[in-house]
């Protein structure tokens, strides 16, 4: 016991709990140096005091100053935000006030006593305001002053532990809080999701469909293709830059609106990126691609653009078919390869993001083998705009 109260007095977040409990005081000492008959009065101005919604502030802050760098989380400094905030904010203050009270009523009578039992080992009379008038002083006393310390120092730490203990009931984050707060966390978590994927369907794009023209263009050795290849790489490589400025302009500045993104009416860029590498791209549109709305044409383009990459990445310069079909409830895509070698084991991260960005959008997506080809297809519903006059 004693040790253990020892290894707590060592620690400095007992005495900075023990401060916390002792702020409240000065409020009370000014209250009784005006009044001292009315000493019940800041216990009654604590109601008021706590329904003011800044109050909660105040008061969390503090505790997460005074009582742990560990209470961060669990302690809230947000303003009152609902009626049951604003009561139990009111009974913090109650409860802080009688502990500091209780604190008071200890330590002054035991600072005394200690002082009365110095002054009877040194033989000294005792004071005016002596609690224990000690008739015959004698050297043994100061064995009564260490137990004394020590039962004053496990009081500063319980009253400190129960202090804390009741901020993490009544200072800790609501329900609609903690709520708000596991939103905010996932929506973002799915922005961290959504620039990695971006980043993924981009940066990856332009590499493959750079390396596959470079390639072709060393197989072939025409000058003219060459160079055509060398504007496609440039055009492309350009292209992976603006989506790179655009997403670590996102990951700076996150409430600044960004560029456009490239929606499926930049499909056809795509396509001739792709066949610029030496695949051979078959692509069909049917239905009005304008009028598919905002969110469903950029996620629709970024599938489109892994798919087509994840042909050209796997299965080199092959045949690719693409189909894109927009209906007023819903949007279509199918995107297959000739299949050239053995199939792997299991999704890639492509093929992943595939699946989330269809899922995010109440989609579905899916994907394998088809006879003699690789299949990638994707249902996404939407509700295509009327055209307004």
């Amino acid at each position: 016991m004693i040790s253990s109260v020892a290894a707590r007095l060592s620690n400095p977040v007992t005495y900075s709990r023990g401060l916390h409990l002792a702020l409240p005081l000065a409020v009370v000492a000014v209250w009784l140096f005006i009044d001292r008959n009315h000493w019940y009065v800041p216990a009654l101005l604590a109601v008021p005091v706590g329904l003011i919604p800044a109050t909660r502030t105040a008061e969390g802050l503090q505790a997460q100053l005074f009582l742990g760098r560990h209470e961060h989380d669990s302690i809230t400094a947000a303003r009152s935000a609902d009626r049951s905030d604003r009561w139990r904010t009111v009974l913090w203050l109650e409860v802080r006030l009688g502990l500091s009270a209780i604190l008071l009523a200890t330590c002054v009578p035991a600072v005394l006593l200690v002082r009365d039992l110095v002054r009877a080992t040194a033989g000294r009379p005792p004071a005016h305001d002596a609690i224990a008038r000690i008739p015959h002083p004698h050297w043994w006393y100061a064995l009564l002053v260490p137990p004394i310390v020590v039962l004053v120092g496990g009081i500063i730490v319980g009253l400190g532990d129960l202090v804390t203990a009741a901020a993490r009931t009544l200072l800790a984050p609501s329900a609609a809080q903690r709520l708000r707060a596991l939103e905010e966390s996932a929506e973002q978590l799915l922005e961290h999701n959504r620039i990695a994927r971006e980043l993924h369907d981009s940066i990856g794009h332009a590499l493959t469909a750079a390396v596959l023209q470079a390639a072709a263009a060393r197989a072939t050795g025409d000058a003219e293709f060459t160079e055509r290849a060398l504007t496609a790489i440039e055009d492309t490589g350009r292209a992976a830059l603006e989506d790179l400025d655009r997403v670590l302009l996102v990951l700076r500045e996150p409430h600044r609106p960004t560029r456009e993104r490239p929606a499926l009416t930049d499909a056809e860029r795509l396509f001739e990126a792709a066949r610029s590498a030496g695949a051979a791209v078959d692509a069909t549109v049917v239905g009005p691609l304008q009028l598919v709305p905002g969110p469903i044409s950029r996620e629709g383009y970024r599938i489109l653009q892994e798919a087509v990459t994840n042909a050209m990445r796997h299965a080199g310069r092959v045949p690719i078919t693409v189909r894109v079909r927009a209906e007023p409830d819903r949007l279509d895509l199918d995107v297959a390869n000739e299949l050239i070698g053995p199939v792997s084991a299991g999704p890639g991260t492509g093929l992943r993001g595939i699946r989330e960005r269809a899922e995010l959008l109440g989609g579905k997506a899916r994907f394998g083998v088809d006879g003699d080809n690789w299949r990638v297809r994707v249902e996404l519903p939407i509700q295509v705009r009327g055209v307004t006059g």
